[in-house]
């Protein structure tokens, strides 16, 4: 056995408490998608197949065969995204936005130039192109879904060079995530503790916090708290693939043991030891929780579920969200071509994008892109810019209020239809209720029945006389008469419009 003895520089404790949300899923995905090996990372590019044949638990993970696994600075940007998201509040929303300023305070760059901004979009680029299978759990069950972890990612320049600095960056979460968060499923970590840390320290304290939190939750008080793990599989599950060492002394010098000696300084742990397995070759490490871990439990972790209000998102929403995307939606329907194909737009477009939507709702800008687009081409003018676009703003809102009334007549009557012909099917769907009825009535019922609707046919016949369209008024009047007779035990039109599936008279 070999315990921590050196004690690296401590973590200062946090005097601001300050979330961070990790969906649980993304938080097994995140563990063995970054690679905290830069130069390990990418060379990564074979699929990572964890937990085969367990299915709530089994992911899959397909790194883009020509970037590898995202490495130590996609896992710093990451985090901040999500602590962005975080601080959104609830509801989650899907689009997390940035500034440079943001992202470099963040990341921890003083400076911002041509270097960093390539560094940046290769980094989302490694998140955004894996491609990832995992199940999500839904209730009391799990769902397989497939994604990526970044759906969408928007970029603006400083000016159209594809090397021109990175100024504003808009993120779509994929929807997967998104639901499970709004579903609670997720833990709550101490961001301020996290800053301290190294990626390959915030990835430990993240699983241990995790797995520590659901074992505490399971028993009653702090003592003997413990948790272990092989090695090899902390390597692979939750630091992405690191080297795996066959010394416990090269483990400690080289690779783990700085990080974990600094968990246990700053108290997260109490302590650590590592022993061979007993079972095949290999290590196991032993982790047992500090003071700090049930500190932040209790200030973090129980209350993870308690709504907050959004403070930023519709400031980033007007701000940097919707003009990129209006942005990035002209440039695809100027080239004809999916949005998909869209690299990045130039702050110029998107300054213009900002003066559009000063004047025209985001929800009608596409609509006005078409009309601008249509009228130019039809005056033969080149367009080459969305500021080019600017002139036909007037045209457009003088006609804006007859179009939005020539559309609210339009749902009208759509609406009108859709009422008339709710309305037929119901009626067939009564009669049809209303022949079960009398089927199931007593033989005196069903003379009495019989009886009304002879009195409501024109010409009167017995059960013996049939013709096709005598025979037929006698069916109907013997339905309208069944449904006149027992009106409380067929469905109402509410009824069958709120009923699924098979439905039976009562």
């Amino acid at each position: 056995m070999e315990d921590a003895q050196t004690i690296a520089p401590t973590v200062p404790p946090p005097a601001v408490a300050e979330k961070l949300y990790m969906e649980n899923t993304l938080l097994r995905v995140a563990g063995a998608l970054f690679c905290h090996d830069a130069k390990r990372a990418a060379r990564r590019t074979e699929a990572i197949n964890l937990n085969r044949g367990v299915n709530e638990k089994a992911v899959i993970i397909e790194p883009h065969p020509q970037l590898g696994q995202p490495g130590p600075l996609a896992h710093k940007i990451f985090i901040a995204i999500l602590k962005k998201h975080s601080d959104y509040g609830r509801p989650h929303p899907h689009d997390v936005s940035f500034t440079k300023r943001e992202i470099m305070r963040l990341i921890g760059r003083k400076e911002w130039g041509g270097r960093d901004s390539k560094q940046l979009a290769g980094a989302l680029d490694e998140i955004h192109r894996a491609f990832i299978s995992a199940s999500f759990k839904r209730g009391t069950r799990f769902f397989e879904e497939r994604f990526h972890i970044f759906s969408r990612v928007l970029l603006e320049r400083a000016a159209e060079e594809s090397d021109a600095p990175i100024e504003r960056c808009t993120v779509t979460l994929a929807t997967p995530i998104i639901d499970s968060l709004r579903g609670d499923h997720f833990s709550c970590y101490n961001y301020l503790f996290m800053q301290g840390l190294g990626t390959i320290g915030q990835a430990l304290y993240m699983r241990l916090f995790f797995h520590f939190a659901n074992l505490y939750e399971g028993q009653k008080g702090k003592a003997g708290l413990t948790f272990q793990k092989r090695y090899d599989d902390i390597c692979l599950e939750w630091l992405g693939g690191l080297a795996i060492h066959d010394r416990i002394s090269h483990l400690k010098r080289d690779q783990l043991g700085s990080h974990l000696d600094q968990l246990v300084s700053a108290k997260f742990l109490s302590s650590y030891s590592i022993d061979k397995a007993k079972t095949r070759t290999g290590f196991v490490i032993t982790f047992r929780p500090g003071p700090a871990f049930f500190s932040d439990y209790e200030r973090f972790y129980r209350n993870r579920n308690q709504g907050e209000l959004q403070w930023s998102f519709d400031a980033d929403r007007r701000e940097i969200a919707e003009p990129l995307k209006l942005a990035y939606l002209f440039a695809a329907k100027l080239m004809g071509q999916p949005l998909t194909a869209v690299p990045y737009v130039s702050q110029k477009e998107t300054e213009s994008a900002k003066f559009i939507l000063e004047q025209v709702a985001f929800e009608d800008a596409g609509n006005f892109l078409d009309y601008a687009l249509a009228e130019a081409k039809r005056s033969k003018f080149d367009v080459k810019s969305l500021g080019g676009l600017r002139g036909y703003l007037p045209g457009y809102l003088s006609t804006l209020e007859q179009r939005q009334a020539s559309r609210a007549a339009h749902a009208k009557r759509q609406a009108r239809i859709r009422q008339e012909e709710e309305q037929a099917s119901y009626s067939r769907y009564r009669q049809e209720m209303a022949k079960a009825l009398f089927a199931m009535l007593l033989e005196s019922e069903q003379e009495a029945i019989e009886a009304v609707a002879r009195g409501m046919c024109a010409k009167p016949f017995s059960g013996a006389r049939t013709g096709t369209l005598s025979a037929q008024i006698f069916e109907m009047e013997k339905v309208r008469a069944t449904a006149e007779r027992y009106p409380g035990r067929l469905p109402t039109f509410a009824d069958w419009k709120a009923l699924s599936g098979d439905v039976s008279p009562r």
